[in-house]
């Protein structure tokens, strides 16, 4: 979700024993369904599936039916190295561009061997259906006439991924948080 949809929370933790969590939380809208039970707020998780139960008499796998989960984008990651440790804890809010926001930062950071706040801090370009976004005021739309050659369908749009994530390098955690919106980074 953009800024005003704020239902979805992402948090990385790593303690002092080196216990790692990475936690994607929502419940869709802000205050969910806006019904509350026994003191906890019920989501409504069921705008996540499609609107289009079936296509050409196909159903479609993303229909509302009794005993399903919704398709969901949320991706907390924890990447264990080679080594067997905790290399990498990331996750993000931002509803279907989560994967896009998630993916482009595990590739600054295991690909292109930058810091996670670099990786974190990159612009955002995600692809969903048949429409290429960029993230609107960044340095990466340059690039759209020549996607647009290409023949991808390309629009600048406001992203804001809310990316948190902790690196492990020598030993040492090192933390990020999107600097587009007010996470923060706290530790020792």
């Amino acid at each position: 979700a953009e800024p005003g949809r704020t239902g979805t929370s992402h948090f990385s933790i790593v303690d002092a024993q080196g216990n790692v969590v990475s936690l994607t939380s929502s419940i869709e809208m802000p205050f969910g369904s806006r019904m509350m039970v026994g003191g906890f707020l019920l989501n409504n998780q069921l705008t996540d599936f499609t609107f289009t139960p079936s296509i050409d008499d196909i159903p479609h796998p993303n229909a509302v039916a009794g005993g399903k989960r919704p398709r969901s984008s949320m991706s907390p990651i924890i990447v264990i190295g080679p080594e067997g440790k905790t290399r990498l804890v990331i996750g993000s809010r931002g509803g279907s561009r989560i994967i896009g926001y998630v993916i482009k930062a595990l590739i600054g950071v295991l690909d292109w061997g930058m810091d996670i706040q670099e990786a974190i801090a990159l612009p955002n370009v995600v692809h969903r259906g048949d429409m290429l976004e960029l993230e609107r005021g960044s340095d990466i739309v340059v690039h759209r006439e020549a996607l647009q050659a290409m023949g991808h369908r390309v629009r600048e749009t406001r992203m804001t991924s809310g990316l948190h994530g902790i690196e492990r390098i020598d030993d040492k955690w090192r933390g990020g948080a999107d600097p587009r919106l007010g996470g923060l980074v706290a530790g020792n």
